[in-house]
């Protein structure tokens, strides 16, 4: 599964059910840009230092950006922002789970329902 960044948000606030989610998960994927996005909102080297522990220590496979997720992001914003609001980050994590056959994690499933070919598996805080 790849997990969205709000999954592991909700990890860091101590939400048991989003670390059972994540504990009982045969495959961990990340898409770069969460990635980026759990580090950029570390307040201090510790907290990117138990991030990277974090996702070492459960064996989380970081998903770089390639040229097709570019390029599929790219569409998924022509087609869907002014009708659904899709954001750029959405996008790129969207065209992550599609290019590599992944189902996507999120709570935050509101701009990810209306891509057709996402595996998505809503999870309920």
């Amino acid at each position: 599964m790849l997990f969205d960044t709000d999954i592991l948000i909700w990890v860091q606030r101590g939400n048991l059910k989003a670390a059972r989610l994540i504990d009982t998960s045969p495959e961990r994927f990340l898409s770069v840009y969460s990635y980026m996005e759990l580090l950029q909102t570390a307040k201090n080297s510790l907290q990117h230092h138990y991030l990277k522990n974090f996702l070492s220590t459960f064996g989380f496979l970081i998903l770089p950006l390639t040229e097709a997720i570019g390029h599929r992001a790219l569409v998924y914003i022509e087609e869907y922002t002014l009708a659904h609001g899709l954001r750029a980050g959405d996008a790129m994590i969207a065209a992550t789970a599609v290019e590599s056959d992944l189902t996507l994690v999120s709570s935050n499933t509101k701009h990810f329902k209306p891509i057709r070919e996402l595996k998505l598996k809503v999870f309920s805080p």
